[in-house]
């Protein structure tokens, strides 16, 4: 009998001694949480004060991905570093402790944004995580996504963050990586990838894609890559179960200003929408769905466990 066949008879018919012979699935597992965290410069102080209500709620998530700052803030989670460490770091950075050029339209080495995280996530690789995690970057040589795994947590997020015309594209042979908002700003099929079976989303940058009426260089550049985001940030929505939308449109995501205020925002808003988040995740009042998806993982739990005593009472 296939694997398929095993599966529909499980759910549709009583156990019969055909059904106890038949293969089984080898790992059986309860519902995984995913995490995946949006770009959207320096508004990822925000998230500080979201893992906050997190951690008060209770909620953990097995997986994590993020892209740009979400990759940096993501990797401080994973790395269960305190909220207290994080807020300290937020608010004691100061742009010069990140950007190496002083001349206007000159982009940056990302030496001192490397040097940062490192600091941050006390030197850590991803390997010494608690919490599998990804960050997304894009090989501008090939054009291609590519997700970071393994390996020293620095430059990786530093890849992430590499915004075009802030930084210099990241060396990390044999790729040269620039900011993953290129293609996949919010990867919650990042997530879904790894093993999530329900992703939640965190989107601190919900009113990006406006234009410019200037003329200035700068500004068109700036205003092209948020029209090429907002693109690109569809696909998360579609494979994210539930979106927690930060407005933060009131901070300039270039700046470290305003850091107390958005940590409280990313709280407060975290705070305000945890049933909505609760139920989606099925962690307090879940939906029919995930009660019959639940159910039928204890079951097959259970029939596993039966399986295994019989079979070595026969041996």
């Amino acid at each position: 009998m296939s694997l398929n066949s095993w599966f529909k008879n499980l759910f549709k018919k009583p156990f019969t001694k055909k059904v106890e012979k038949a293969p089984m699935q080898e790992v059986l597992h309860p519902l995984k949480l995913g995490l995946a965290l949006s770009g959207g410069g320096t508004r990822g102080v925000a998230y500080i004060g979201i893992f906050k209500a997190f951690e008060e709620a209770g909620l953990h998530f097995d997986y994590v991905a993020g892209t740009s700052i979400g990759s940096f803030m993501g990797a401080a989670y994973c790395a269960g570093v305190p909220i207290d460490r994080m807020t300290e770091i937020a608010k004691r950075l100061r742009e010069k402790d990140i950007l190496t050029s002083k001349i206007a339209f000159m982009p940056n080495k990302t030496e001192k944004l490397e040097a940062v995280i490192d600091d941050a996530l006390e030197g850590r690789s991803f390997e010494d995580l608690k919490i599998p995690f990804t960050a997304v970057a894009v090989d501008i040589i090939s054009g291609q996504e590519i997700h970071l795994k393994k390996g020293k947590l620095n430059k990786a997020i530093a890849s992430s963050c590499a915004v075009p015309g802030i930084f210099n594209p990241v060396e990390y042979p044999p790729y040269r990586f620039y900011d993953g908002g290129l293609q996949n700003n919010i990867p919650a099929d990042v997530v879904r990838e790894m093993g999530a079976d329900i992703v939640l989303t965190i989107d601190i940058n919900p009113t990006r894609g406006y234009g410019t009426e200037s003329t200035k260089y700068l500004e068109l550049l700036k205003a092209a890559l948020r029209i090429m985001m907002k693109s690109n940030s569809v696909k998360g929505y579609v494979h994210s179960d539930y979106v927690l939308k930060v407005d933060l449109s009131d901070f300039d995501q270039r700046k470290l200003e305003g850091v107390e205020d958005m940590i409280r925002i990313g709280y407060e808003t975290a705070k305000e929408e945890m049933p909505n988040i609760l139920k989606v995740l099925g962690m307090r009042v879940p939906d029919e769905n995930i009660k019959e998806t639940v159910r039928r993982l204890k079951t097959m739990q259970k029939r596993a466990k039966q399986i295994a005593r019989e079979k070595k009472t026969q041996e």
